[in-house]
């Protein structure tokens, strides 16, 4: 019986395997490159708030539940909004490695806040559902990206 034609049909096979297996890497890191290259979304800014301590100006916090290099119970203003992600242009620098450069970001519209998925690899969860684009945020929703949980929190009339 003769070999041949089937060692040189799996030696082509192998080598369309490693070609796609190559061409997945590659499309993989041009995708991360173009996505931590991204300027961080206009108008954010992080303001930290002390313990018991709120701004004047904002109405609306995150306080982070667990991950992301974080404390758990740290809170993050929400006035003008925030980014959140690995990258050094993110206002909201969590050490995540299922999160993107710039994965998500968080702002206000009129009286209501919104979260946003950044186009990112992983997603952006909302309460334990997978967002898609943006989404409205109520009072104590949770909002995880990778491992990292957050709680979204608002403060004023009419929200106790």
């Amino acid at each position: 019986m003769d070999t041949e034609p089937i060692a040189v049909a799996l030696k082509f096979g192998f080598l369309a395997v490693l070609y796609l297996f190559l061409f997945w890497v590659a499309r993989s890191a041009f995708r991360e490159l173009r996505r931590t290259t991204r300027p961080a979304p206009e108008a954010t800014g992080v303001h930290a708030i002390g313990p018991g301590g709120r701004a004047a100006a904002t109405d609306a916090s995150l306080v982070v539940t667990r991950g992301g290099g974080l404390e758990p119970g740290e809170r993050f203003d929400l006035f003008g909004g925030i980014s959140i992600g690995r990258s050094d242009d993110a206002d909201v620098r969590i050490e995540d490695r299922y999160a993107s450069g710039v994965h998500a970001r968080l702002y206000s519209r009129g009286p209501s806040y919104y979260v946003e998925d950044m186009n990112s690899t992983n997603g952006t969860f909302l309460n334990g559902g997978r967002l898609d684009g943006e989404a409205k945020l109520n009072d104590l929703d949770e909002v995880r990206i990778g491992d990292t949980e957050f709680r979204f929190e608002l403060e004023g009339p009419g929200v106790e």
